[in-house]
C-alpha cells in the first residue's frame, strides 16, 4: 500500500487552487486551437492552405497538449514531488530537489508567458502598429478575446505558485503559515 506524502511545509491554499485552475484555465485555448489544425479558421478572415493541413494538424494537436501537459508539471509547485525525487526514478529517487533547480524554471517559464500577455495586449488593442488578425464578426473576435485572455493568466499564475514554492522551501515556517 501506498504511502500518503506531504510537502515539508503548508501549501498555501491559493497556490493549491492555482495550480489545480492552471489545466482548467489551458483547456479553452487547447480546443480554440484544434478546428483552426484541421482547416476551420474560427471566423478569420484568413483562407487556410489546404496543402500545410498535414503539418498543421500534428503541429496543433502536439502544441495543446504539450500545453496541457505544463499546466499538470506546475503540480509540482505545491506537490511532495516537486520537493523529492519520487522513489521509482532510478539512481535519484528520494532525494531532495534542490529549490533553486525548480524555481529557475519555473520563473523564466513564468515570466515567457508573461510576456506572451504583453504581446497579446498589444495586439489586441493595436498598440505600436501590432494588430490582430480580422475576424468576419464581432463575436469570433469575442471569442478570440476571452480564450486568448485566459492563456495569458498563466504566466502571472505561474510566477505567483514559483514565488509560493520559493517562500515555502527557502524560508521558515513561520513565513509559510501566513
Amino acid at each position: 500500500m501506498a504511502t500518503i506524502k506531504h510537502t515539508e511545509r503548508p501549501v498555501p491554499a491559493w497556490a493549491e487552487r492555482l495550480a489545480h485552475l492552471m489545466p482548467l484555465i489551458g483547456l479553452p485555448v487547447c480546443l480554440w486551437r484544434l478546428p483552426i489544425g484541421f482547416g476551420f479558421q474560427m471566423g478569420m478572415a484568413t483562407d487556410p492552405d489546404p496543402h500545410s493541413l498535414w503539418i498543421t494538424v500534428p503541429y496543433v494537436c502536439a502544441l495543446s497538449l504539450l500545453s496541457e501537459a505544463f499546466a499538470l508539471t506546475c503540480l509540482g509547485l505545491v506537490r511532495w514531488w516537486g520537493e523529492t525525487v519520487p522513489p521509482w526514478v532510478p539512481f535519484a529517487g528520494g532525494r531532495r530537489i534542490p529549490p533553486m533547480l525548480v524555481i529557475v524554471p519555473a520563473t523564466v517559464a513564468g515570466l515567457l508567458l508573461t510576456g506572451l500577455l504583453a504581446d497579446y495586449l498589444l495586439c489586441m488593442f493595436e498598440v505600436a502598429g501590432l494588430s490582430d488578425v480580422p475576424y468576419d464578426n464581432g463575436w469570433w473576435k469575442l471569442l478570440a478575446d476571452v480564450v486568448g485572455g485566459l492563456f495569458c493568466l498563466w504566466g502571472p499564475m505561474v510566477l505567483a505558485m514559483t514565488w509560493a514554492y520559493y517562500r515555502r522551501r527557502c524560508h521558515g515556517p513561520a513565513v509559510a503559515a501566513q
